[in-house]
């Protein structure tokens, strides 16, 4: 058997259960068995750590569907000996614990999701500096559109933290279910990387509340290693791994008096996302965003990251403080800084990541 307690203490959201599970290993058929809350097996950039992310934050379409990721479960796991194949699928609960700690309802909003995964180009003479991956995942899940628990509801902030969500549907009153579909692919040359996923929503209401909606959105993201790295792969997964500079960041003197440094690693990266929430008479807006990255890697375990984003919504409706529900578009610019330390105490396994800086200004 395994385990798993990951938390998370940020000076911002305060203390967080994250990975909180049993597992049971070298299962037959359903090879490694986990219960507990766990990420869902949906969208690349959520199932990647937020240790190793590139971006300050994940994409809009990412992050409004499958909205702080993990659930309370039962999920398998498995790889086939090649490790050219990985798979997970399982039966989730669709409320989200990491704040409340308990789900409170009369609907259980259970949901089917699975991802198929494939790294069908790995050198293993370069210690995996050259990849190839491509991925296929869905949700069938069933919400409670009549309740105000009601989990059919999709939004996000514009890729940096803020206060409120910029892209938001609201509850969608009557949603009985939705079927989601994800395609994911990287391709990885060296110290360049390219990213690209696209998800699509259909989602099902009841007659008395109207027509059938269909919500979608992608990313391209390209990245670049200026002093040579690469960005690790785990197949076993089918995600990124962490990061090992070439050097670490130092700057110390000798006994002889001379001074000797280090650089880090360097890498420089730009992203282009696109989420669009209207159909029908929901109009959770239309996001369009271009990122540009700088990151600075002092050692595998400690990073600067600078992001400034470009961005505008179009058509979001909103309710203003007398009742008024508006249409509204707009531009904006963020420029975002975070330096992150994490650090892993082996005992017993319990896992902390602290963020030290997470927060853009806008």
């Amino acid at each position: 058997m395994s385990y798993r307690l990951e938390l998370e203490f940020s000076g911002q959201d305060g203390g967080r259960i994250r990975d909180a599970w049993l597992g049971w290993d070298d299962l037959p058929i359903l090879n490694t068995l986990r219960i507990g809350n766990q990420k869902r097996p949906c969208g690349l950039e959520h199932l990647n750590s937020s240790n190793f992310m590139t971006f300050l934050e994940r994409p809009f379409v990412v992050e409004a569907f499958n909205t702080a990721n993990r659930r309370i479960g039962l999920a398998s796991y498995g790889a086939s000996p090649d490790k050219a194949w990985n798979w997970q699928y399982g039966v989730f609960n669709m409320v989200q614990i990491q704040d409340t700690n308990d789900i409170v309802g009369d609907d259980a909003q259970m949901e089917i999701a699975g991802r198929l995964a494939s790294t069908y180009w790995y050198d293993e003479s370069s210690n995996g500096r050259g990849y190839a991956h491509f991925a296929l995942a869905g949700t069938l899940a069933f919400p409670d559109g009549n309740t105000l628990l009601n989990q059919a509801v999709f939004q996000t902030t514009p890729e940096a933290r803020t206060k409120s969500d910029w892209l938001d549907t609201g509850l969608i009153a009557g949603a009985e279910s939705y079927r989601l579909f994800a395609v994911e692919s990287v391709l990885n040359v060296g110290p360049l990387q390219v990213v690209g996923e696209w998800m699509n929503i259909q989602l099902q209401r009841d007659a008395a509340s109207g027509s059938d909606i269909q919500l979608n959105g992608g990313y391209v993201a390209l990245s670049y290693f200026l002093t040579g790295e690469h960005i690790p792969w785990d197949r076993r997964l089918g995600t990124i791994d962490r990061m090992e500079p070439f050097e670490n960041f130092f700057c110390v003197r000798t006994c002889d008096g001379d001074v000797r440094s280090g650089l880090g690693a360097w890498q420089i990266a730009l992203r282009l996302s696109r989420a669009d929430f209207n159909d029908s008479d929901i109009q959770g807006g239309v996001g369009e965003s271009l990122t540009l990255a700088l990151n600075w890697y002092w050692n595998s375990h400690t990073r600067l990251q600078c992001n400034y984003i470009w961005g505008q919504i179009d058509g979001r409706r909103t309710t203003l403080t007398n009742n008024a529900t508006p249409v509204v578009s707009g531009n904006y610019q963020v420029m975002g800084t975070r330096f992150m330390i994490d650090f892993q105490v082996l005992g017993g396994r319990l896992r902390v990541h602290p963020h030290i800086v997470r927060h853009g200004g806008a």
